[in-house]
């Protein structure tokens, strides 16, 4: 059972713990999530209704039937990385992460910028998923008031912002409560989503069996065999696609301080959500292939017009007159998400702040509800503001910055990949244990994602990809990706110079692990 110390009190204990070099607590609410509520917040944060109903149409335009496979192939270097994540968490827990732990194996300049990506990411996501919330909330009415109009509000941009700050107030203030709070809510948003993807697909099969599909197409072994895609070139271009719909299962390990079993409890959980997510994923795409085909004809997956939305377009043919529950589970799925991703930036902005990585008042935990409150607000503050301006300026611009998304993904998570070969180096060969998860694993998870970054930096040049908007010939996704990297190091120069003590090595120290060391300081005792 811990004590919480709430204010200066706890400040001053986390202030004396990190000054040793080695990772401490922050005053977070231990032991207040179990291995249930990490895994449905895990699975809040992928918001697999929404992601899917919005990636399945494009994965189909690239690899045709060979969807299954991709999500497949997709989820190995997920699953690989969630290996060398658990090791790291288990010597490692702090809600840090990537952050800390590449501190801890690379030192802080390398660790500085896995932060920044994590953060930059989930910043782009959350304004990402508000505004979906939007359009999902306004379809939703549209279809409960039988009145196609309402669905158009959302092209008013004053609006959809107002409307989509109202979400993200909202998603704020439960995130600043309790962890219970947060969890409370999830139980129901997700429960609700799943219920409903497991329903569409069981009445997809239902309308196959009984010979009502619109395209009925038998399900086939090829259909998971990623050597029957047509070129290599669809073949990175449906892995990128299902890199993305794979991503937010790390947000279990964000909450490693308020986990019980913090050294446990977290890996499992990720590895038990990428897990349950792609057996989700298979089951709802193959039945969704089956029902519709892979054509252009009106309801088939190869349609350009529903591709954006595919589950919306389905979802009369399949549900019939229960079809508004799909819009529904979208927008809980949205909106779930938005609520659950503010988990991950808010817990490393308040890591970075109390290592010095950042200035102290990131570092501040509400004394009443102990949530890294001033890092939350910080997170969607910047989020709101993002969406606003972008939204304004032009939805292309807005897009193509979450298109660039996957750059972020690929480059945080396959420096925390190396992290866990680089720490553990000491001991890889120590039993077969370390040689296939601390060294095999992540090293070749950390690999492909490398590939993958690198695929998408130099295609992302193309003045095609994406929206297709350029500057000066050069694509859009490019140039925002890359100053997305850019203003990172420009505000780490910034803090090394105001506060140099990090970089130092003074607040937080390299290290390896030689599989005796213990390198978790006493205060962080679950």
């Amino acid at each position: 059972m811990t004590t919480q110390k709430p204010g200066a009190e706890a400040s001053a204990e986390a202030s004396s713990t990190a000054s040793s070099g080695g990772i401490s607590k922050k005053g977070l609410s231990a032991g207040s999530v179990g291995l249930i509520g990490a895994i449905v917040i895990g699975i809040s944060c992928i918001a697999p209704a929404y992601t899917l109903t919005a990636a399945l149409g494009p994965t189909v335009s690239e690899v045709g039937v060979q969807v299954p496979a991709i999500i497949i192939v997709g989820f190995i270097p997920m699953l690989l990385v969630a290996f060398g994540y658990r090791e790291l968490n288990r010597a490692m827990p702090d809600s840090g992460t990537s952050f800390t732990w590449a501190t801890r194996a690379f030192g802080p300049w390398i660790g500085w910028m896995a932060g920044w990506g994590l953060i930059a990411a989930t910043i782009l996501v959350l304004s990402n998923l508000a505004g979906i919330a939007v359009d999902f909330f306004y379809l939703m009415l549209s279809q409960i008031f039988s009145n196609p109009s309402i669905a158009d509000l959302t092209l008013n941009p004053i609006i959809n912002v107002v409307t989509c700050l109202a979400f993200m107030a909202g998603a704020t203030i439960i995130s600043y409560r309790d962890m219970q709070t947060t969890q409370k809510l999830q139980y129901v948003l997700v429960g609700f989503q799943l219920f409903v993807l497991l329903l569409f697909g069981v009445a997809a099969i239902v309308h196959m069996s009984s010979g009502n599909a619109f395209d009925l197409t038998p399900v086939s072994w090829e259909w998971f065999n990623p050597f029957e895609v047509a070129s290599f070139g669809a073949f990175a271009a449906g892995l990128s696609l299902s890199i993305f719909i794979f991503w937010g299962w790390d947000v279990t390990l964000t909450m490693s301080e308020e986990t019980k079993g913090s050294r446990s409890t977290p890996g499992r959980a990720a590895t038990l959500t990428v897990v349950i997510i792609v057996i989700l994923y298979l089951f709802v795409s193959v039945t969704s292939i089956g029902f519709a085909g892979v054509g252009t004809g009106e309801y088939g997956l190869g349609n350009e017009e529903i591709q954006g939305n595919v589950f919306f377009a389905l979802a009369g043919p399949i549900l019939g007159p229960f079809a508004v529950l799909v819009s529904i589970a979208v927008l809980s799925s949205s909106a779930a998400s938005l609520q659950s991703t503010f988990v991950s930036p808010a817990r490393t902005l308040l890591a970075m702040g109390h290592y010095g990585a950042l200035p102290a008042r990131f570092a501040q935990v509400s004394p009443r509800f102990f949530t890294p409150g001033f890092a939350t607000i910080v997170s969607a503050i910047a989020a709101s503001a993002f969406y606003a301006v972008m939204r304004f300026i032009s939805e292309d611009v807005l897009w193509d910055t979450i298109t660039a998304l996957g750059m972020m993904i690929c480059f945080y998570y396959g420096i925390t990949a190396f992290a866990s070969v680089w720490y553990f180096r000491k001991q890889l060969f120590k039993s077969a244990h370390n040689v296939f998860f601390q060294l095999l694993f992540p090293l070749i998870g950390g690999l492909i994602l490398t590939v993958l970054f690198f695929t998408t930096v130099i295609d992302s040049m193309n003045p095609e990809y994406g929206s297709g908007s350029n500057i000066a010939g050069v694509g859009l996704v490019f140039i925002l990706g890359m100053t997305v990297l850019g203003l990172g190091v420009i505000i780490m120069i910034v803090q090394a110079v105001r506060n140099p003590g990090f970089f130092r090595g003074e607040s937080l120290r390299r290290g390896a692990s030689d599989g005796t060391e213990e390198e978790v300081d006493a205060a962080t005792a679950a």
